[in-house]
C-alpha cells in the first residue's frame, strides 16, 4: 500500500466516522431501527469503496494478461499483486499465457504451451542449455511463426522449448528488444513501437 493509498484510505474513514456520528445525533431516540438502517448503509459504503478501490485487482485477476492498446503501436501491462507482468499473446494462433522476464535471454515455452500451439515436443532436439533459478535445464531452438499481443504481431520469432519444470512460458528480451522502447512506471509497463 502506497502512501497515497493510505491517506485516501484514512479520509475515507474519517469522512464515514463523521456522517455516522452526525446520523447516530440526530436520531438518538429511535436508536434500534437506526442501528440496523446505519448498518446496512454502512456496509454498502464500505462495499462500494472495496470495490473501486480492489478494481485494478479484481480486473487482473478476471483478466490477468489482458493488455490494453494505447494506439496502434504501443500496449500496456498492469503489474500484477505478485509484482510481475503477465500477458496473453497469440502464437502460431493460439493464445499462450507469458509472464514478462527481463531476465530471459529468449522467449521460453512449456512443453504444454509448446505442444498447444502445434509443435512436437518428441521431435526436438534438446541441445542447449541454460542457467535457471532451479539449477541447468536442457532447452530446444524453435521457430515460432507468429507472436501478436493485439494487433502488433511478429513473424519468425526465436524461442527455446524448457525441458525442466517450467510453471509458465516467460516473454525474454529477443522479443522485448524489437519494440524502441520498454518502459516501467507507476505499475505499469508500456511497450512501444
Amino acid at each position: 500500500m502506497t502512501g497515497d493509498d493510505t491517506a485516501r484510505l484514512i479520509y475515507l474513514v474519517l469522512l464515514g466516522s463523521a456522517i455516522a456520528m452526525w446520523f447516530f445525533a440526530q436520531n438518538r431516540a429511535s436508536l434500534g431501527k437506526l442501528t440496523q438502517q446505519a448498518l446496512v448503509w454502512g456496509l454498502i459504503f464500505v462495499g462500494v469503496i472495496a470495490a473501486v478501490g480492489l478494481w485494478g485487482d479484481i480486473r487482473g485477476t478476471v483478466q490477468p494478461g489482458a493488455a490494453r492498446m494505447l494506439g496502434e503501436n504501443s500496449v500496456e501491462l498492469r503489474r500484477q499483486m505478485d509484482g510481475h507482468y503477465y500477458v496473453t499473446a497469440e502464437v502460431n494462433g493460439t493464445p499462450v499465457d507469458f509472464v514478462v522476464d527481463t531476465g530471459a535471454t529468449v522467449v521460453v515455452l512449456t512443453r504444454e504451451d509448446a505442444k498447444a500451439i502445434g509443435l512436437d515436443t518428441a521431435d526436438l532436439a534438446f541441445v542447449g542449455r541454460a542457467s535457471t533459478a532451479n539449477g541447468e535445464v536442457r532447452t530446444a531452438p524453435v521457430r515460432l511463426d507468429s507472436l501478436r499481443i493485439g494487433p502488433l504481431e511478429d513473424r519468425d520469432v526465436g524461442a527455446v522449448v524448457n525441458s525442466g519444470e517450467l510453471g509458465q512460458s516467460l516473454l525474454g528480451m529477443n522479443y522485448l528488444q524489437r519494440f524502441s522502447r520498454v518502459e516501467i512506471a507507476d505499475g505499469k509497463l508500456i511497450l512501444t513501437r
